[in-house]
């Protein structure tokens, strides 16, 4: 005799969820076509078919405890060949967008995050504080726009010097303390959102498999995933085959190895002030020798043929190029097919924002365009708060809640450990 099984849907969250980009997903009539397709999906319970059900059925709860929805990565194999246009690729990616804004806390900047008609807020809170401190500043140094000579340790305000944009912005009591305080709000957050997924993650059953052995320990699952999916992109580069999949990959390698140098930059710079300048210098008291080496590895503006400067110019040249890859794709797509959405503009809209405000702060600088260099700085400076503030809301954060899934998926034997050729 057959259990009978209640289905209670929330309709508010099949609205809800057909506003962020699944509006497509009562089209389904579970051909499975989707789950054939797509070249990742494990053969035991295949996504996207289930996903498209529970939707339309508004199980909203399993759909944010799967870890399925993680799994993907958005190749839009699925949506090409529905017979219906249903588009579950984007059901999969409105999912994890309800899932960015539900999993960290405070919940008002999901929000904020979840609409263009809130950008205005997420915009204005950076400009008024870097428009605050620019104002002390001009105050101070008695004009908004000032050029510097160095005199010693001091930058002393002169008509003949130069654009240093640490006069205007002094990194010991604006720049580093202000981003020192977001990057700690940024973890924070980071470190509730994915405390909260692995815990709707328990629900989900181990995966049996003959000859497997002990479960392994999730740090040595998360080892191979940076080593396997993270490094080398290898679930990219098997998502699809073709020209439009090779560029995506190329586009995501790019932007993304880019972003590590950049790290690399910003983390040679802070050890150089803080640990060479300020400790060692300052402090201890030493000037030559390796406290000099230091000090000078991170002193700014750097020389372009500084070793630092020219990584950090690389990967400038390296965005751009990633940038255009994604961006043109992303603008090629059939609007039958498949949509982007507020969170994909979102975040490629930021991104350039950073690259092009970055390289056209360091241009204008070498010309001597005081005018334009330093309102080119200021939005620098508003871009880049919006990145690292926003990240656990924002689409970029899959960054680190698709790294713990995966490696989640490889504790319960969802996925195998090592490269998935």
């Amino acid at each position: 005799m057959s259990n009978t099984v209640r289905v209670q849907p929330d309709l508010k969250f099949v609205q809800e969820l057909q506003q962020v980009g699944g509006e497509s997903l009562k089209k389904c009539y579970q051909c499975a076509t989707c789950s054939v397709a797509c070249p990742l999906s494990p053969a035991d319970a295949p996504y996207p078919r289930k996903e498209m059900v529970w939707a339309q059925w508004g199980l909203k709860d399993r759909l944010l405890n799967d870890i399925d929805i993680w799994l993907c990565h958005n190749c839009g194999t699925c949506s090409d060949l529905c017979p219906r246009g249903a588009k579950p690729g984007d059901l999969l990616a409105a999912l994890r967008n309800m899932a960015y804004r539900s999993l960290a806390k405070p919940a008002i900047i999901g929000t904020w995050m979840s609409s263009s008609k809130f950008f205005p807020i997420l915009f204005l809170i950076p400009a008024v504080i870097y428009m605050f401190i620019w104002s002390l500043m001009a105050g101070k140094l008695g004009t908004a726009f000032p050029l510097f000579v160095t005199d010693g340790h001091e930058l002393k305000v002169a008509a003949e010097g130069a654009i240093i944009y640490g006069g205007l912005f002094p990194g010991d009591y604006t720049i580093d303390p202000i981003f020192g305080a977001v990057f700690a709000f940024m973890a924070f957050a980071f470190a509730g959102g994915v405390a909260s997924m692995l815990k709707s993650f328990e629900s989900m059953p181990r995966t049996f498999i003959v000859g497997r052995g002990p479960e392994p320990s999730f740090l040595s699952c998360l080892i191979d995933t940076l080593k396997n999916e993270v490094a080398q992109h290898s679930r990219f580069t098997n998502c699809g085959k073709d020209e439009k999949d090779t560029e995506r990959v190329k586009g995501h390698l790019l932007v993304f190895y880019a972003f590590v140098a950049l790290m690399i930059v910003t983390g040679i710079v802070a050890f150089g002030h803080w640990f060479g300048a300020w400790f060692l210098q300052k402090v201890m008291g030493l000037e030559g020798g390796i406290a000099a080496f230091i000090a000078w590895s991170g002193h700014t503006p750097m020389p372009l043929w500084s070793p630092v400067k020219i990584l950090a110019n690389a990967a400038a040249l390296a965005l751009v190029i990633g940038l255009t890859k994604l961006t043109s794709r992303r603008s090629a797509l059939d609007a039958a097919k498949s949509t982007s959405n507020w969170y994909d503009w979102y975040l490629i809209t930021v991104i350039w924002g950073i690259t092009l405000t970055g390289i056209g702060s360091e241009i204008f600088r070498l010309m001597g365009q005081k005018m334009l260099a330093y309102p080119t700085y200021y939005l620098h400076l508003i871009f880049v708060f919006m990145l690292l503030a926003y990240l656990p809301w924002s689409k970029l954060g899959h960054v680190v809640y698709r790294t713990v899934a995966l490696a989640y998926a490889r504790k319960i034997g969802r996925l195998p450990m090592g490269a998935q050729n």
